[in-house]
């Protein structure tokens, strides 16, 4: 089937509600997704479903169930929760979960996440296509609903399982200004943190889909000028800024200095391999290089992923690796049914800082030993081909096609991949300084050009 309307990403379901997402659309991909999950489990009994703040949630979310139900399958609705928060109720309660959220997308916009019993990804290679297939393109009126639907609350069993993953003992009464941009960190961040020493300054914590003081994006930096001047301000130890579904987590210094997610990534590998030396640790293809060397440092297996969750999840439980981070702010833990957890991650680090009693500005220089373009976003007519002719170029140079062209020539290196859902290419470069880091970029601008149509920054 056509997905004429662009709702099906590589990763997930997303698009503007009411044109592209609307609740005949939710029942019907309600319906799709209840029955494919029933012939891969002739026993399901439930499908777990929960949602954010978004207010389009009100008729988006009873329309996906009524589909599930339709099917014969039960539903329990898990109302208000963070991805993370999904993700834990699909592992601990052994049922595919569904989450509306559109992360960081602006309120106009909503989505759904999936994913199999036990947190089990799915995405464009791993069962989101297939859903996606078993639409139908008539509009068919609802059927009654064959399975009940019952509500349940998660959110204690949740913050359980969180606190489990630092040593109480060995925390401090850090002051932590946490920016949850009036996402659903507004909710997990408060009810995690009463259980800890820590001073908590949360900004924005209410809960609200218009998100009414900045987007809910900390991957752009003008997301970031809020909490960075509160973090100097009242002259805290340390800054979180969530995105909207709480899943991903940016860090910022005592200075008021984001750390990116390779450092971040660098950071929680660390940690997990004091406590569990010779594990297995993956990180993305374009995190930094000092990822792998602090990996190897620590006594770790660094192993390469594509970018996604999809292929770090089906990496870590075809490996058993403990950890795995990726340079978008996402980071998943084995024991958190190989799931990401933003709050997971930012405890660690906080813990970290409170063993070590180093500022969180100390801890970070190890890592940062090499200067990066971040990503490079350029539009392009045949994102594949260009990827091709520039591999040529460069054939000479160690290089590999896992996800788009990575080239390593030593003291620079560099990742040139199409966007899974645009007419992008995505370039990120590091090399062992500046200069040459800018050298090299103004190069692969020059060979790039000829097929620029329109460039956009950041990521």
């Amino acid at each position: 089937m056509e997905d004429p309307d662009g709702l099906f990403k590589s990763y997930d379901i997303r698009g503007i509600v009411g044109d592209q997402i609307h609740p005949t659309i939710c029942y019907q991909i309600g319906e799709a997704f209840a029955s494919l999950m029933a012939e891969e489990d002739v026993n399901l009994k439930k499908i777990l479903v929960g949602h954010d703040m978004r207010p389009s949630a009100k008729e988006l979310v009873p329309a996906f169930m009524q589909g599930v139900a339709s099917v014969g399958i039960d539903v329990v609705s898990l109302g208000l929760c963070s991805t993370d928060m999904l993700y834990f109720a699909s592992g601990s309660l052994n049922s595919p979960g569904v989450i509306f959220t559109a992360s960081h997308n602006p309120s106009e916009y909503n989505g759904i996440k999936l994913c199999r019993a036990g947190a089990g990804p799915i995405g464009a290679e791993s069962g989101l296509f297939e859903i996606r297939n078993r639409i139908q393109l008539e509009r068919g009126q609802p059927v009654n609903p064959k399975g009940s639907i019952s509500k349940e609350d998660v959110l204690e069993d949740f913050v359980s399982h969180i606190l489990g993953f630092v040593d109480h003992k060995a925390l401090v009464p850090l002051h932590v200004v946490v920016d949850v941009a009036n996402g659903m960190g507004g909710l997990v961040v408060p009810a995690v943190f009463e259980h800890l020493p820590f001073k908590l300054d949360l900004m924005f914590g209410e809960l609200d889909g218009t998100f009414p003081n900045h987007p809910a994006d900390p991957l752009n930096p003008e997301n970031l000028v809020d909490i960075q001047q509160r973090v100097k301000s009242s002259h805290a130890d340390v800054g979180l800024a969530f995105d909207g579904d709480a899943d991903r987590v940016f860090l910022i210094d005592e200075l008021g200095k984001p750390l990116s997610g390779s450092t971040t990534t660098a950071l929680v590998a660390r940690n997990i391999l004091e406590r569990e030396p010779g594990s297995s640790i993956i990180h993305n293809l374009i995190c930094s290089r000092s990822v792998t060397e602090a990996i190897e440092k620590y006594g770790g297996k660094a192993l390469r992923s594509k970018v996604g969750h999809s292929y770090i999840k089906q990496m870590m439980a075809e490996t058993e690796a403990a950890f795995g981070g990726e340079h978008s702010g996402h980071y998943y833990f084995r024991d958190n049914y190989r799931a990401d957890s933003g709050l997971i991650a930012a405890l660690i680090v906080l813990q970290q800082m409170s063993v070590k009693k180093v500022p969180l500005s100390s801890l970070r220089v190890e890592y940062e030993r090499y200067s990066s373009t971040g990503e490079i976003n350029f539009r392009v007519k045949n994102p594949k081909e260009v990827v091709s002719r520039i591999g040529k170029v460069f054939s000479e140079y160690e290089n590999d096609f896992l996800d788009g062209l990575t080239v390593n020539a030593g003291k620079w290196w560099f990742n040139l991949r199409p966007s899974n859902t645009e007419p992008l290419l995505r370039l990120n470069l590091e090399a062992e300084d500046l200069a040459t880091m800018e050298n090299e970029l103004a190069n692969l601008y020059e060979l790039l050009e000829e097929f620029i149509e329109h460039e956009s920054g950041g990521d």
